[in-house]
């Protein structure tokens, strides 16, 4: 019988290879620069079958990072209450995910960045297109200062996710979201509306 040849059907190993040629893609080319035709060609699947199993290139990117939610959920109500209360928004909204469930899978995403070249590179894209990109819009920050608003409201969200969840730092390790609050959401909101210095 002859040998099969041509792209490959679809069936549970097609979506594991598209995963797999998705995440060669995001992390040399960026979410921006990876297309469903170049990851398609890589998994050797019609980009249809792409399409078929992950809808669009938003969520092949979100499950190739293993992301059990929405960033949508997480960012797009963070104005709700006003931009004078966004700090306390989004802290609350951080720590409400990171100690359900789904925080298991952050503390191994910021392992991942910490310890490999390729999962530093996904866990940046993922920062940068789908939490920080998803801030300045919501936030309607100036352009020119949003990339600087968006990498200081990054520092103290990963900062405090490192110090918390994974080496659990005292006091901070078992401290009540309401003192957490209090503690960091000056800062991020600081650093959200808050004057910032003058470039020297």
């Amino acid at each position: 019988m002859a040998k099969r040849t041509g792209r490959r059907p679809g069936s549970p190993d097609t979506r594991e290879a598209i995963l797999a040629s998705a995440r060669q893609a995001f992390a040399e080319r960026g979410f921006d620069g990876a297309t469903v035709r170049q990851i398609a060609a890589g998994a050797e699947v019609d980009p249809a079958l792409v399409h078929h199993y992950f809808g669009s290139k938003e969520q092949l990117f979100l499950d190739t990072m293993k992301v059990p939610i929405d960033p949508r959920t997480l960012i797009d109500g963070i104005t709700t209450a006003g931009v004078d209360h966004v700090g306390e928004t989004l802290i609350r909204a951080f720590l409400r995910v990171w100690d359900s469930p789904a925080g298991g899978i952050g503390v191994a995403l910021i392992r991942s960045g910490v310890t490999n070249e390729m999962g530093a590179r996904l866990l940046r894209e993922f920062l940068q297109t789908q939490i920080l990109r998803r801030v300045v819009k919501q936030l309607d920050l100036d352009p020119a200062e949003a990339p600087i608003r968006a990498a200081l409201i990054a520092s103290q969200l990963a900062g405090l996710a490192m110090m918390r969840y994974i080496i659990k730092l005292e006091p901070l390790a078992s401290a009540a979201v309401d003192d957490l609050v209090g503690m960091f959401a000056p800062t991020i909101q600081r650093y959200a509306t808050g004057p910032l210095p003058a470039p020297r």
